[in-house]
């Protein structure tokens, strides 16, 4: 007893108030204190590439959602054009075909016609012999079969410029239709290149901001470095894991971001060809139909002249 009183006398003189267990439990403490600092930091890093690699993933899903939305409205009512073209075209047809069903029908009639005054001119001349009657007659026939001919010309000329009329407000309205199309397409693109220009901003202020983090961590490591050397290499090599997983991070972004700007140029691309494919077949059936036009309606002009 009297050697250990006189052992703490000696240690209070020596140390002073402050005991050596005293002082190492005090420094194991703050060891452990600072080691969970730096733990937490750690984990609250981590904490956030998951967060960010989650937002990544849920804006590319919603892009692609986006994106296939668009297409579906797209093929869709281009599939609705196709189908009213289809109509069009053969309403045209049975247009064209019933009118030369008609044309033919009062050729045929008129042929008849003809026939039979033919007949009764022949049999009353043969009965009367009366050439000047033959003659008036022949010649009023004659007035006749022009006056019958001039108005199926007028008819026909009436009958195309209604048609040529019809496929000029078609063709107004196709042309006003694609530049509407074309403008969407426009707005579409450009609140995407807004909305994809406000979220890189975003991420920018996110990065400078952690960058500036971690700079004033280095600045207090390097402070802190001083004090104890063990704990300084330590700290050290934290620091270096972190750097080097944070620059593989950045350089993974900025090649998805590579990899995300090239598919977007290519699907544009790709979207633009379509669209010049489409009108450059649609320009060429209109060229067609055109074309078949002018044919029948020359051919009808040669029937018609052999006739007469």
């Amino acid at each position: 007893y009297l050697a250990r009183k006189f052992f703490y006398l000696w240690a209070k003189m020596t140390f002073g108030q402050v005991l050596p267990s005293k002082a190492r439990f005090f420094y194991d403490q703050k060891i452990l204190h600072r080691t969970f600092g730096r733990w937490k930091e750690w984990w609250t890093v981590c904490r956030e590439k998951k967060l960010s690699l989650r937002a990544e993933n849920h804006y590319r899903h919603f892009l692609c959602s986006l994106m296939l939305k668009a297409w579906r409205a797209y093929v869709c009512q281009q599939q609705g054009e196709r189908n009213k073209y289809c109509v069009a075209e053969s309403h045209a047809k049975k247009q064209k075909l019933l009118r030369t069903w008609q044309c033919w029908l009062a050729y045929v009639d008129v042929q008849r016609t003809k026939r039979g005054m033919q007949s009764v001119a022949l049999v009353f001349r043969e009965r009367s012999c009366l050439r000047v009657s033959w003659a008036v007659w022949r010649r009023h026939h004659h007035q006749k079969c022009t006056g019958h001919q001039m108005n199926i010309l007028a008819l026909q000329h009436w009958a195309q410029s209604l048609q040529f009329r019809a496929w000029l407000q078609w063709r107004e309205l196709y042309l006003y239709r694609q530049n509407e199309r074309q403008k969407e397409t426009r707005a579409v693109t450009h609140h995407q290149h807004w909305e994809l220009r406000r979220c890189l901003g975003a991420w920018l202020g996110y990065l400078n901001l952690h960058r500036v983090k971690k700079r004033q961590n280095e600045l207090a490591q390097e402070l802190h470095r001083g004090r104890t050397l063990r704990r300084c290499f330590s700290n050290w090599q934290q620091l270096l894991e972190c750097k080097r997983r944070i620059h593989a991070h950045q350089r993974d972004l900025e090649k998805q971001a590579a990899r995300i700007a090239l598919w977007r140029v290519f699907a544009h691309w790709k979207h633009y060809v379509v669209l010049c494919v489409e009108e450059s077949q649609q320009c060429e059936l209109a060229e067609e139909h055109y074309r078949h036009h002018l044919l029948v309606r020359a051919l009808s002009c040669v029937r018609w002249k052999g006739l007469w």
